[in-house]
């Protein structure tokens, strides 16, 4: 049954605002809750008594959440209607940042940190779909790139606002500044979109099916990263393929399935989650690199994150001309054009010199970043619409399900290249990283450029 209040072609433009600022409200602080704690993780570990090993749990737990409840939230947004998915997120992560804060040891922190995750998922999976509510079709692209611009920018910056928040205030108050924010995200949530909502049940063997294939995921990237034994990662991975051979083949079988892989028979659709996984290979293997490549040469912290700041604010310049330049023409063509540029910034990091020249760095990485901004909107919005409009949902959680499996394969590729270098040193490591990152931006250009034959 539909929502009889349902607008057919977005909001009036007063309220279509209003919406937008409630929808980045809740997505930025999501993402920034991602970012924000990795900048503590020492700081965490010697005020809780733990080991720094120990202390990554939660980074971990906080991803691993996210990943495993992305499509299960995004089919309840489709079941029950987004905004209420969307805000029911929104209340899961605040609660959970108020326990964070308050968390007096790690076991109760990363606890805390899973109801923070899954509040995110819920946030995540239906962003996307609510952005297609709020913008009419002809504006659609425009508000791609504001949703592009909050992610990017929030996921880019998060180091930099967290060293500037530890330099006043302990790291408790990286998870207690979510609240108020979220606080006025919540008081405002009238302002999201109803939606049609779909006649199906929830479908909780898939469910678990899901948690189970990319938790395994998730275990062997960790275990090939982080250089297990070849029988160990071997196992991971048959493990993996195993189960999810098994949740393929629910999901084939299904009307609705939470995993839409009857959406993948749709060349713009598969191309553009492609795309999308390999496009964010390449952006997160070189930002978890290049701080390494820079301190080889010889940067301190804070020149670091001075020659990481190009690239986020080339983004934030970017994303809404993108936006709009998605309404008029093709995603192959922009997100080809913006990928090629951003291979080509990659490889000129790569080929940087010891000590250079601020300026000489800094080119380059505002073209990487232009080159990413130009690809993300079109892309996003390529997928979004190929997919029917009462399966929003579905489309914006494996939008995000494949950023975040992009994200996690590139770190992981990273911490394997680290350890295989490890007698090379750092700084050849992160060169290596780098090129391949480069490798995947390509692969996912070349992708993106089929969509030009569709």
């Amino acid at each position: 049954m539909s929502d009889v209040h349902v607008l057919p072609d977005g909001l009036p433009p007063a309220q279509r605002w209003r919406a937008l600022l409630t929808l980045s409200l809740g997505t930025g602080v999501s993402v920034l809750g991602s970012a924000l704690p990795n900048v503590a993780l020492p700081g965490i570990a010697h005020d809780l008594m733990v080991s720094p090993a120990d202390s990554v749990w939660v980074v971990n737990a906080y991803q691993i959440a996210i990943t495993v409840t992305l499509l299960p939230f995004s089919a309840l947004g489709d079941i029950h209607g987004y905004r209420r998915i969307y805000t029911s997120g929104l209340v899961m992560f605040i609660i959970g940042s108020l326990l964070c804060a308050l968390a007096p040891n790690l076991q109760m922190l990363v606890g805390a940190r899973v109801l923070q995750g899954l509040g995110a998922a819920g946030l995540m999976s239906v962003n996307t779909a609510l952005v297609r509510y709020i913008f009419p079709r002809a504006m659609l692209g425009r508000g791609m790139g504001f949703n592009s611009l909050i992610v990017a920018v929030s996921s880019a910056t998060g180091p930099t606002v967290a060293s500037a928040l530890l330099s006043f205030a302990s790291w408790p108050f990286l998870f207690a500044v979510n609240i108020p924010v979220g606080l006025v995200g919540l008081s405002m949530f009238r302002a999201l979109p109803l939606s049609p909502r779909a006649s199906h049940s929830f479908d909780l063997p898939s469910a678990l099916l899901n948690g189970a294939t990319f938790g395994l995921f998730i275990a062997t990237l960790d275990g090939f990263g982080h250089g297990a034994s070849p029988a160990i990662g071997l196992a991971l991975l048959v493990a993996t393929l195993s189960v999810g051979f098994v949740f393929i083949r629910r999901q084939a079988s299904l009307p609705a399935p939470m995993l839409p892989v009857d959406l993948f028979r749709k060349p713009i659709f598969s191309l553009s989650v492609a795309t999308s996984i390999s496009s964010f290979i390449g952006q997160t293997a070189a930002y978890v690199a290049l701080p390494f490549l820079f301190q080889a040469g010889g940067a301190t912290a804070i020149e670091t994150g001075l020659l990481l700041t190009p690239w986020p604010v080339a983004v934030a310049l970017t994303a809404p001309i993108s936006g709009r330049l998605s309404d008029k023409f093709s995603a192959g063509l922009l997100g080809g054009l913006g990928l090629a540029l951003m291979t080509v910034g990659l490889i000129s990091l790569a080929l940087l010199g010891s000590h250079p020249p601020f300026w000489t760095v800094a080119w380059r990485m505002a073209l990487t970043g232009c080159g990413f901004a130009l690809f993300q909107a079109p892309n996003n919005r390529a997928l979004i619409s190929s997919v029917p409009r009462e399966r929003s949902g579905a489309g914006s959680g494996m939008l995000s399900t494949a950023r975040l499996l992009g994200q996690t394969s590139g770190a992981a590729m990273v911490g394997l290249v680290f350890h295989l270098t490890e007698a090379s040193g750092v700084g050849q490591g992160a060169t290596i990283s780098i090129c391949l990152g480069a490798g995947f931006t390509a692969l996912a250009s070349a992708l993106s450029a089929l969509r030009l034959m569709r």
